[in-house]
């Protein structure tokens, strides 16, 4: 890479890492900035999901302390996010270059459109009868519910923008109320999808680690500037911001391919 290609990489890892740690969506920026580059489109998405992990990571860890969740829940919860993160990836790299690349407007215009309707996708399964206590869920509830998120995780290995709305909205399904306990949850589900692509991705030497290295830098670097200056900014822009982007980034990828 020259100077003003590291330069365009750092720079939306930078903006990346601090989206995903105000209001998520950092993807729509740090991926389509790959295949600026010309980088291949499944290494790009490979090297995007490896180099976003660890900030992804660091969030679960401040959110650990949020977890209230029976293990009997959790555990089958967490095995299925790692299968499922392991099938998407392992479809990911089974799928030709060509094929991927018509795929990626469609992939990111449906991220745009979780990541816009997400918060009424939850509202509508939170509207529902709920119980009072995630202790009384039967065991057919957590097995329906391990087959979502089975579902979930695949799309996650295989792209993953958008998936914590679906998984919001299945924990407001499951009977959840506390945000920031789903959020904990979401969170820690996500890092173990990722955490499964992100092997399997290494394993297949997927990764591009040139690029992949400056963008972990730049994305931890923008997620630290976000901790420390996100109350300053307005979320509701923020979230604007990344819609505008993701729609911005469909309709070049969709020209593209005219």
């Amino acid at each position: 890479m020259n100077f003003p290609q590291a330069f365009l990489l750092f720079s939306a890892a930078v903006i990346a890492g601090a989206l995903n740690a105000v209001a998520g969506g950092g993807s729509f920026v740090s991926f389509p900035a790959l295949l600026f580059l010309h980088v291949p489109p499944v290494q790009a998405n490979a090297t995007n999901t490896v180099a976003l992990w660890p900030g992804l990571a660091a969030s679960a860890v401040a959110y650990v302390k949020r977890l209230s969740v029976p293990l009997r829940l959790m555990v089958p919860m967490l095995l299925t996010s790692v299968v499922g993160g392991w099938i998407g990836a392992l479809l990911l790299l089974k799928t030709p270059q060509h094929t991927f690349q018509h795929l990626v407007p469609w992939l990111l215009l449906g991220g745009t459109l979780l990541f816009t309707f997400g918060n009424k996708l939850r509202a509508i399964a939170g509207s529902r009868d709920t119980i009072g206590d995630l202790r009384d869920l039967s065991w057919l509830a957590i097995t329906l519910a391990s087959f979502a998120e089975l579902a979930v995780a695949i799309y996650g290995g295989y792209f993953g923008a958008g998936i914590g709305f679906i998984s919001l909205a299945m924990l407001a399904a499951l009977g959840m109320h506390d945000i920031h306990a789903m959020g904990a949850i979401r969170t820690l589900l996500a890092v173990a999808i990722n955490a499964a692509a992100v092997v399997t991705f290494i394993v297949a030497r997927a990764v591009l680690w040139t690029q992949c290295m400056e963008m972990i830098a730049g994305a931890l670097l923008g997620g630290w500037l976000a901790a420390h200056y996100a109350q300053k900014a307005d979320p509701v822009r923020v979230r604007y911001l990344v819609i505008a982007t993701g729609l911005a980034m469909s309709t070049y990828f969709f020209l593209r391919l005219r």
